[in-house]
């Protein structure tokens, strides 16, 4: 299992969100490249870029800021927020992005998340982010009627590289992640799965890895970093059983 960094991104700003609410905001840099930068040297495998004005706004904003941290650091990323349509998935692959994050357009445009995969394989993954259970879109600020899990299996087959499966009453709340949501959501599917949501110590990470089993590949953790709850290294060290 990997442990990825995120970098949140907002107003050309590294911040960090309580349960994806604008008006909840920490800031806890001006130069997101740094901080890029910092978590590339301590061993990073890829980060995880989230254009928080992309996803509010509906379409990227920051290409500048990620553009830099390309730039800076040698290390893979995957970037989402507010990519809708083919020409913005080819405009981060040809700057130099790992993987493109589909997220809303997956529910209200699956064909989509198919065309590119086919095109791309191995270099699209979809985000779906879960409020009790339910799909949430626009940036969290609207939850469907539809199961995560559920729409998790209309990509079925597809080459994705990765689900990435948020719970969003943990995100930036530091109280744990949702193991059991976590895993009955991997459970359903064959895609590989990345966790989100909630990680607050090493022990999150330790109780994530039996998860493994049912196709759980990595944890993205965001301001358990930031607010020196523990160490990327030895979060990565456990990851990997070191």
């Amino acid at each position: 299992m990997i442990v990825i960094p995120a970098i949140d991104i907002r107003g050309g700003k590294c911040v960090r969100l309580k349960q994806g609410r604008r008006e909840d905001e920490t800031v806890f840099s001006d130069d997101p490249v740094q901080v890029a930068e910092r978590w590339a040297e301590k061993g990073a495998e890829i980060l995880h870029v989230v254009d928080l004005d992309g996803a509010f706004e509906k379409r990227p904003v920051n290409h500048s800021t990620v553009r830099r941290i390309i730039e800076k650091v040698n290390t893979p990323i995957q970037v989402g927020g507010g990519i809708r349509d083919a020409e913005s998935i080819q405009k981060f692959l040809d700057m130099g992005v790992e993987r493109v994050i589909i997220g809303t357009t997956a529910l209200s445009d699956p064909e989509i998340v198919e065309r590119a995969a086919a095109q791309y394989p191995d270099r699209i993954a979809v985000g779906i982010d879960a409020r009790e259970g339910w799909v949430a879109v626009d940036g969290w600020t609207q939850t469907t009627r539809m199961r995560a899990a559920d729409l998790a299996k209309r990509f079925e087959g597809l080459e994705l590289a990765a689900i990435i499966f948020t719970d969003i009453l943990r995100d930036g709340m530091q109280t744990g992640p949702n193991i059991e949501a976590t895993r009955n959501f991997a459970s359903a599917v064959s895609t590989p799965v990345i966790a989100s949501g909630g990680v607050s110590s090493l022990d999150d990470i330790r109780n994530l890895l039996p998860l493994e089993a049912v196709g759980v590949v990595g944890v993205i953790t965001g301001k358990a970093l930031y607010s020196n709850r523990f160490d990327l290294k030895d979060a990565i060290q456990i990851a990997s059983r070191i």
